[in-house]
């Protein structure tokens, strides 16, 4: 894991001291279950409880020798205990240990992503309801399409984060799973209570059935949901990249009063944020791929999984922490320009009017097709002569018949395309909108939409 991208508290899950204390936190649960049952004196139980603790670099030390890092805690243990230690492990296998611990790390990960996700939620909402009637244009294959409004793109994002937050929330859940089972999960040696106990005792659920091994398509589950939400700022972050092009320039990342843009270009403000989010998505691509290849191991088990998940598991949490924390920090400070988006709106000289003339055409009677033909020709010309549209259509004799100047004048109203925003932000937010004053009030005038128009 690259040092720079891991934030402190997301860092410190996956450090050898919280890795070992909740291997002897297991090993010393599994013991009071082992006393409760009386198969350990309770003298030596309060002894191991008393006495048990590890020193890192004695079990780096020792696993040089064993080449076997569970023993070389055992060990260390051990060293610490004196002879009440023959009773800790009892019955039990590595991967009780190991796998047990991993669901305690990736439940405390989860905690920290599922928190992640509700801020970039705020700063998205807080985005959205901001420039709710700032229009810009709809592209649709990069090319203008129709109006829109900068708020609904926000209140879009804010509905895939919502989704995304709820497979967080399911996908800690379907890791929340322990396993103390024995060798092979049949618990010959150590008895199901012994399980139940540890699990209930770390929040855990006991898995219902397990070989040597938690089943690895718990953690392909949860890996794939991680990827789904890198995906999702991958999106996000590359519409920020595509409009903060010069061409563009509807919204522009913060740039710091120091920052530099380029070594040979003084003039350079890249979005440089948004795209390192791009690049960390393939990573956390393609960790969620080698989780899926984990899912088929040999028989009750092998340890082809093991490597993999030593670095998929803190690269993959701790990376897409970094990326869920820079991008709501580039949400919080993005820099929008609402009267660059009505410039860009009018750029095509109307033509992003032509399937609501389309339509009142039809209404009045024309053949869909024979009015598709009459305003793509009319479209045709504004393209090629960067002429007015709505002018070339006021002319055209095959429309005068059909629309006078005040039809084809209320067909290119912004207001008909917006009239349902209200609509689409109680559906997605669940509550009222706020008053006209909460609106951006400049962006309202410059689109030429009354204050007082907007739906309660």
């Amino acid at each position: 894991m690259i040092k720079r991208y891991t934030r402190p508290e997301m860092g410190r899950i996956w450090d050898d001291e919280n890795r070992f204390r909740i291997w002897l936190q297991i090993e010393i649960l599994a013991c009071e279950a082992l006393a409760d049952l009386g198969v350990i004196p309770i003298k030596a139980m309060d002894a191991i409880k008393e006495r048990a603790g590890f020193e890192i670099g004695r079990i780096d030390e020792i696993e040089k020798d064993v080449k076997h890092d569970v023993i070389a805690f055992l060990t260390s243990v051990a060293e610490h205990v004196g002879d009440e230690a023959r009773y800790i492990h009892l019955g039990l296998t590595s991967s009780d240990i190991l796998d047990t611990c991993l669901a305690v790390q990736l439940t405390q990960a989860s905690d920290i992503l599922i928190r992640d996700c509700s801020d970039l939620l705020n700063a998205l909402k807080e985005k959205a309801f901001q420039y709710r009637s700032a229009v810009m244009i709809g592209r649709s294959h990069g090319v203008h399409a129709e109006p829109t409004t900068f708020g609904l793109k926000m209140a879009l994002w804010y509905a895939e984060m919502e989704r995304n937050l709820e497979r967080m929330e399911k996908a800690k859940e379907a890791i929340k799973v322990g396993k103390i089972s024995g060798a092979v999960g049949t618990f010959a040696n150590c008895p199901p209570q012994i399980e139940k106990y540890v699990c209930d005792k770390l929040g855990l659920k006991p898995d219902p059935i397990s070989t040597q091994i938690v089943q690895r398509d718990r953690h392909a589950e949860f890996f794939t949901t991680l990827a789904v939400i890198a995906s999702s700022i991958e999106k996000f972050a590359t519409e920020v990249r595509h409009l903060q092009r010069t061409e563009v320039l509807e919204v522009e990342e913060c740039f710091s009063q120091k920052q530099k843009g380029s070594s040979a270009m003084p003039h350079k403000r890249n979005p440089v944020a948004s795209e390192q989010m791009c690049g960390l998505a393939r990573l956390i691509r393609s960790n969620a791929q080698a989780a899926l290849e984990n899912v088929a191991l040999w028989h009750e088990r092998d340890i082809s999984h093991s490597s993999v998940e030593r670095i998929i598991c803190p690269d993959t949490t701790i990376l897409l922490d970094h990326m869920l924390a820079r991008f709501t920090k580039l949400m919080a400070n993005l820099i929008v320009y609402p009267e660059r988006m009505k410039e860009n709106l009018e750029k095509t000289g109307g033509l992003i009017y032509s399937q609501r003339v389309l339509l009142e055409m039809v209404k009045r009677g024309i053949s869909r097709d024979d009015a598709y033909r009459i305003i793509q020709r009319n479209a045709m010309k504004t393209w090629q002569s960067k002429s007015d549209f709505k002018r070339l259509l006021e002319n055209d004799p095959a429309v005068k018949p059909v629309m006078t100047k005040g039809d084809l004048e209320n067909s290119f109203s912004l207001h008909y395309h917006l009239q349902h925003v209200n609509t689409i932000f109680q559906r997605v937010f669940g509550e009222s909108v706020p008053c006209a004053c909460h609106h951006d009030a400049k962006a309202e005038a410059s689109a030429n939409i009354p204050s007082g128009s907007h739906e309660s």
